[in-house]
């Protein structure tokens, strides 16, 4: 086959994909011989298809090709084989040993003899090499990691497991630019021509005597697409006339819609969730990141959908979109010995299995707290994502700050003016007062909440922080129950949308009540309203309890679908946080509950879930996390779903006492679960960032109360502003909230706080009556460990923990990349960083370093930078001269790019596009760059001097810069365009020099950062860029050299030019210990050689663990001793109380100055 027609195959391969046909996609894969799809292959060993395996693999490979092949072949049939013995199913072993194992015996008799004995046993894991399987799902997947090396470096496989680099839609592309040539050589062409075949040339018909625009600026084409693909075929084809803008994914189920009656309805700003879609990039939340399904080499051929701009782009061969896929804990991949292992050790199943991906799922109580009254629907705050809005069935409305158990807020049901509600529904609540909540919800940005009730009324509360919520509107929306209740921004306009008995939908006004739309279609009650956008239309999916679904676009025209939904009866629907996949889920009258994903272009169910009980006791509700998960409560459980696999993932029963249907609710970014618990209660189940996340405000719950109980002192906890200014978004709310300086507690108020709990800890009681700063002056005194030296290195410019925490990356100040990497052994059974065991100083086989392009300069003299993705699979770097991308397994260069001038002087990785990245320049600038498509989206303009640090916060989508100008901004992630900008206060007399860098860094709840500047150490909130603590160093002493808070965010390390490291509490600011030079620099430093930290790093997962790199090239790693477990004791909050004044240290005192 020539290599052009190789690469027709390639183009159909993704247009199938692109169209959902999955089948056929991975049967021409399979016939062609040209793409092995890992992911494919790897899904179908997880389920167990052994006959479907085996298939796949014939197209690329045979059993005797290769001892490669063979092995593969062979530890498919073994486990086929020792399940069926576990399912004590002897005719279907003895079938599996004949029919499939018998061809190895040539090969090896005694392990076919070996493998026969088998049989004979009760339980083959009586056999020693046996001993140490599992169960299948885990056996599988150990399993899979063999064969996937196996692929690897089988050579019939070589240039199969990477897909073409193509932008998305390419075949639809070509054949659109063919219609534009066929058109432009019309002898008489037509402004609006209308393609109806691709059967036959085009050619238009009656002569109107327009002349044929070119197709550099066909109007009708639009721009030629960039590398976000081409417009597909159909809503949005060449020739399509402009009015109706259904988008494509909407043409199968709107394919008649009316002329909407704005034709050009403007581009609505939504938060992106992820910037990119399915396939190579895979999703990017960090489930993903963290359990992976693929090894590096092998990206799946998941196609990017053309459905919606922000999916995926396709991967040039530098772009590193396989991100996803790639191992948390990379490390150098060994293929040597595969022919030989196996008859040494056949039955080798004693590799521990990975993490499954449910552990990225909220299963543990973290919480239990009581209502008072049934819950009935719950949603978390969308920026304080441990903030719970919950109703109730009598009417309540309750507000939970789960961290700290805290109710903020409980209000009764009543009605706020009853002269201005409809007489039927006066009527209605004097036959029966009784009121239950149907829906809570809050609006996009926090500012506003809904609530839907039983009796006619919607009620919108304005939330302005911690306790303060006010009354908004209240309207009398439907004739009978409201049963559903949603915000959406037609038209750039916030509106209150609602369904209810009365068989209709409505949409209001958010600011000022005002009907602006009544949708009537329905011939049922209707149960639930969807609201979603596609490119720039915007509509809503609405149920009813007839099991009717119908879509409408804001234009009163009518549904433009009616389709059943399974169950038929009450359905909820909802898309994935990135919006590109729809779901819903149903339970019949007769208790049979559904979850299904829907097919939008064809209106026509994709996937059914499996795992309900078969009559359910309720209806079930359900909810979907981070574009991967789905779950469900149902059977006294919360059941969870892999998006992509049909079958249960796992069940969870909360340590009891769930109904049998529970409401339940994810936060953001679905580190929380709210699920509704017998006796009026509500169980908080929390994954392990959750439960850091809660453990925050644990942390801060005795320093909140004991403030509270001093109304005289005006302080402010360095979280409490999160309830205040956090829950205001940057869109209007933030403008309603008091001054923060007033505000003390974790709630925003000077109440007493009976409801928290506060962990009377050793430096919280008698200890903190006679407090004193911890000392550390003798290495006897903390344990550190100085990392095997690279004699070539003279400083470390940077110093950065990989994601798994074990192992450091340093950039030198000589453009070279130092690796330390501990390994597992009975001293280091984690096989974590750590000061106790030495790692190795590592580097790949070829010897090869990672070095830096240095260009024209002298490297000693340039502004080093680096960052490090996710997964630790790749690192972007530079020391003056161009950007390098380096793969962090093999050390190569995968690509250069950005020459200088400007130089780039600091690095961030976007924390939801691996490939996309924010680059600060020398210049000021701030470059926007996509690595895969090598091409920059925005340059942000507002410093004056040279970028020094960048920080991004996925919780309020923005990215805050500094620069050596003392100036912070803060930008948009969305459109990128400048929100607020702020200049650092500097002590008086003293300005920033040439050199002074300013460093920022997000705290854990993505709310505040820290900002270090060589005078000082500073904590802002984000939404008002207001400085909320602030230490001062004395003029007198070593300025600091860098900051960062520990992993928890409840510590910040700083590091002082003298050489002295000082660690303080991050809630106020406060010094709790001091480790001197004399601690870790060997006596034999001469005393003027100015040996001194310039860099430091926090361990990931430690939180008291830290490094430095020091300016004679060295690094330390620094942790408490085993017996203190700490860095010093908490200072008391009566010795640190604090001021918000941007000019006043922590804890002002003369004497905490003079400690530094």
């Amino acid at each position: 086959m020539s290599s052009l027609s190789r690469e027709l195959v390639f183009l159909i391969l993704q247009f199938l994909d692109e169209e959902k046909f999955k089948e056929t996609v991975h049967k021409l894969e399979q016939e062609s011989g040209f793409f092995f799809n890992m992911k494919y292959f790897e899904d179908e060993v997880h389920n167990g298809n052994w006959d479907e395996v085996e298939k796949y693999l014939s197209g690329f490979t045979k059993v005797d090709d290769n001892r490669y092949s063979m092995k593969i072949f062979f530890e498919i049939r073994k486990q086929k084989y020792l399940e069926a013995l576990d399912k004590h199913d002897r005719s279907k072993a003895v079938e599996i040993l004949v029919k499939d194992l018998k061809v190895f015996a040539s090969f090896n008799e005694e392990l076919f003899k070996e493998i026969t004995q088998l049989l004979t046993l009760e339980n083959f894991r009586e056999n020693e090499q046996l001993s140490k399987y599992g169960d299948t799902k885990s056996a599988r997947a150990i399993m899979l990691v063999e064969l996937k090396k196996l692929i690897e470096a089988n050579p019939l496989f070589r240039d199969k497991l990477q897909f073409p680099n193509l932008k998305n839609s390419r075949l639809r592309t070509l054949i659109n630019q063919s219609l534009n040539w066929q058109h432009q050589l019309c002898k008489n062409p037509r402004p609006n021509p209308d393609i109806k075949t691709l059967f036959v040339d085009h050619s238009c018909g009656q002569p109107n005597g327009a002349r044929a625009p070119s197709p550099a600026n066909n109007p009708l084409l639009g721009s030629l697409p960039k590398a976000g693909g081409f417009p597909p075929l159909g809503a949005h084809g060449p020739f399509q006339p402009t009015q109706a803008p259904v988008p494509a994914p909407l043409a199968g189920w709107m394919s008649n819609p009316n002329p909407n009656p704005n034709p050009n309805p403007p581009a609505i700003s939504h938060p992106a969730v992820s910037g990119s879609g399915i396939g190579l990039c895979g999703p990017s939340m960090p489930a993903a990141l963290k359990h992976p399904r693929t090894p590096p080499t092998n990206p799946s051929l998941d196609f990017p959908s053309g459905d919606s701009d922000h999916v995926s782009k396709r991967t040039r061969p530098m772009g590193i979109t396989d991100e996803v896929n790639l191992p948390v804990n990379v490390l150098p991949v060994s293929f040597q010995g595969h022919g030989s292992s196996h008859t040494q050790q056949p039955f080798n199943a004693s590799v521990s299995v990975s993490s499954s991906a449910s552990d990225d799922l909220p299963k543990t109580v973290a919480r239990t707290l009581n209502q008072g009254s049934s819950p009935m629907s719950m949603d978390f705050h969308p920026i304080q994502q441990t903030l719970l809005l919950v109703g109730t069935n009598v009417g309540d409305i309750g507000l939970w700050e789960v961290g700290s158990r805290e109710k903020l807020v409980l209000k009764n049901f009543k009605v706020w003016d009853l002269s201005s509600c409809s007489m039927p529904m006066q009527a209605a609540l004097v036959k029966d007062p009784g009121v239950s909540v149907n829906r809570v919800i809050w609006s996009p940005d926090g500012s506003l909440f809904g609530v839907a009730y039983s009796r006619h009324i919607v009620q919108i509360y304005s939330y302005h922080g911690g306790d303060d919520v006010r009354q908004h509107l209240e309207i009398d929306a439907h004739v009978g129950g409201v049963n559903d209740l949603a915000f959406s921004h037609p038209n750039k306009q916030l509106c209150v949308i609602t369904c209810g008995d009365d068989k209709t939908i409505k949409v209001f006004d958010a600011a000022t009540g005002a009907k602006q739309y009544t949708f009537e279609g329905h011939d049922a009650p209707v149960y639930s309203v969807c609201p979603h956008y596609k490119e720039n239309i915007q509509f809503i999916f609405s149920t009813a309890l007839d099991g009717k679904i119908k879509a409408w676009l804001y234009d009163n025209m009518g549904s433009r679908v009616d389709y059943e939904a399974p169950g038929r009866w009450c359905t909820t629907m909802a898309y994935s946080a990135d919006g590109t996949r729809l779901f819903s889920c149903g339970t019949s009258k007769e208790g049979e509950s559904h979850i299904v994903e829907w097919n939008e272009s064809e209106g026509a169910v994709k996937r059914t879930y499996h795992g309900f009980r078969k009559r359910s006791l309720g209806v079930v509700q359900f909810d979907t996390t981070k574009n991967r998960f789905l779950a469900a409560g149902d059977d006294f459980s919360i059941k969870y779903w892999d998006m992509d696999n049909v079958q249960l993932l796992t069940s969870v029963e909360a340590d009891g006492g769930l109904p049998a249907s529970p409401r339940i609710r994810f936060n953001k970014d679905g580190t929380l679960l709210a699920v509704s618990a017998n006796e009026n209660g509500i169980k908080i189940l929390a994954n392990s960032d959750g439960l850091r996340l809660l453990r925050t405000f644990e942390n801060l719950s005795y320093d909140a109360a004991s403030r509270a109980q001093e109304p005289a002192k005006p302080t402010l906890n360095t979280i409490s502003a999160a309830a205040a200014a956090a829950a205001a978004s940057s869109a209007g709310i933030a403008e309603r909230v008091g001054s923060v300086g007033s505000l003390s507690g974790m709630n925003g108020d000077t109440r007493s706080m009976p409801d928290v709990k506060p962990r009377i800890t050793e430096e919280q009681n008698d200890k903190s009556k006679i407090w004193k700063l911890t000392e550390i002056s003798e290495p006897s005194q903390c344990r550190s460990m100085k990392l095997p030296e690279n004699m070539r290195v003279t400083k470390i410019s940077r110093l950065i923990y990989t994601n798994s925490g074990n192992a450091i990356l340093a950039l030198a100040s000589n453009a070279i990349h130092l690796l330390w990497k501990w390994q597992r052994s009975e001293r280091n059974s984690s096989g974590k960083a750590t000061a106790s065991v030495s790692p190795q100083l590592w580097q790949p086989s070829s010897g090869i370093l990672m070095t830096n392009d240095v260009a024209e300069t002298n490297p000693e003299e340039s502004v080093a930078c680096f960052a490090l993705s996710k997964n630790d699979s790749y690192v972007m770097s530079a020391s003056g001269g161009k950007i390098s991308l380096f793969n962090m397994m093999t050390f190569k260069t995968m690509t250069t790019f950005m020459p200088p001038p400007p130089a780039a002087t600091f690095l961030a990785f976007h924390p939801q596009d691996n490939n996309i990245i924010a680059i600060g320049m020398d210049d000021s600038t701030i470059q926007i760059y996509n690595v895969r498509v090598d091409e920059v989206k925005s340059k942000l303009k507002g410093h004056s001097k040279r970028i020094t640090g960048l920080a991004f916060s996925h919780v309020l989508n923005v990215l805050v810069s500094s620069g050596a100008d003392a100036q912070l901004c803060v930008w948009s992630s969305d459109g990128w365009e400048k929100q607020k900008t702020r200049y650092l206060q500097l002590p008086p007399g003293r300005t920033p020099t040439a050199q002074s860098d300013t460093r920022v860094q997000f705290h854990h709840d993505q709310i505040h950062f820290l900002v270090v500047h060589e005078t000082q150490l500073a904590i802002y909130e984000t939404t008002k860029l207001e400085c909320v603590k602030q230490w001062l160093a004395r003029e007198s002493s070593a300025p600091i050299s860098h900051a960062m808070f520990s992993c928890d965010s409840q510590l910040v390390y700083a590091s002082f030019l003298d050489a002295t490291v000082c660690v303080f509490t991050a809630s106020h600011l406060r010094l709790r210990c001091r480790i001197n030079p004399s601690a870790y620099l060997s006596p034999n430093v001469p005393s003027n050689a100015n040996v001194h930290p310039l860099v430091i790093a926090a361990h990931p997962q430690e939180p008291n663990q830290f490094a430095l790199g020091l300016s004679d090239g060295v690094v330390h790693v620094f942790e408490p001793l085993e017996s203190e477990s700490k860095w010093g004791v908490q200072p008391p909050a009566e010795n640190g109380s604090t001021s918000n004044a941007a000019a006043t240290p922590v804890g002002g005192s003369g004497a905490d100055q003079a400690q530094r």
